[in-house]
């Protein structure tokens, strides 16, 4: 199960900011506007598991006169951006406590209960998503409802989402969806992110319709889960260690008189 977000309908209403912490009691992160901007809350992390992206565009002049945009239009680029819920979840590889754990759903979750604090998956996240909350010392994300989707409901920020620019269902039925909706809009410069399963994360759980490049979002072009190749490194690394073995044993019996 995941999420499919469309952004060419957004709106930027938060009404799934505020869903996601009034279901899941996430604390408020406090009124900062930063800057000029209408994004209050600037990334994903411990106290902000739903961000509402606001992305002021300056339209490039046009020769064409057909062009709806005249020279110094602007526009407005909207997304709501959440965990991905990764296949390769680099999070749930570097994890110690086995707090991060992967849900009969496939998606992923921090279990905060026996979560250390160390800080490892922080790191590992090649989205930058994960947090830890300040005076917890734990790291905190979307669960994508866990509590609600076993109950057979709707995440809490798709039950809210006015537009059904956040979407929820079985992953191959939104990549579908997704690949309809994308060839309906007929724009060159839309295209969907993270909904390829062979992609550095092996596809992700939250996929998304883009209408500019992934770094106006603040998203990586190309992420790549950093344990994704972990069992051939751990493998090679055996390798190695055995053969270093032998050549001590042999160097050993060489010197026996």
């Amino acid at each position: 199960m995941g999420f499919f977000t469309d952004t060419s309908v957004c709106i930027g209403c938060k009404a799934c900011e505020v869903a996601c912490k009034e279901w899941n009691a996430v604390p408020a992160d406090g009124l900062d506007l930063l800057g000029m901007s209408f994004d209050n809350t600037g990334q994903l992390d411990a106290n902000s598991w739903r961000h509402v992206a606001f992305i002021e565009q300056t339209l490039p002049s046009s020769a064409d006169p057909h062009d709806p945009h005249a020279p110094g239009d602007m526009r407005w680029l909207m997304m709501s951006d959440v965990c991905k819920h990764c296949t390769h979840a680099a999070c749930l590889d570097v994890c110690p406590t086995g707090s991060l754990m992967r849900t009969e759903f496939d998606t992923v979750i921090v279990q905060a209960d026996i979560c250390n604090g160390c800080g490892y998956c922080v790191s590992a996240c090649p989205y930058g998503v994960i947090a830890r909350r300040e005076g917890d010392g734990r790291v905190w994300k979307c669960t994508l409802c866990y509590d609600r989707i076993g109950d057979g409901l709707q995440p809490a920020c798709a039950t809210a989402c006015p537009t059904e620019s956040i979407q929820y269902g079985p992953l191959d039925e939104l990549r579908e969806r997704a690949q309809a909706r994308l060839e309906q809009l007929d724009r060159p410069e839309a295209r969907l992110y993270g909904h390829d399963p062979d992609d550095g994360v092996g596809g992700q759980g939250a996929f998304f319709l883009l209408l500019d490049e992934p770094e106006v979002y603040g998203l990586p072009p190309a992420p790549i889960a950093s344990t994704r190749n972990l069992p051939q490194m751990w493998k090679r690394a055996g390798l190695a260690a055995l053969t270093m073995a032998a050549a001590v044993a042999v160097s050993f019996l060489g010197r026996r008189p």
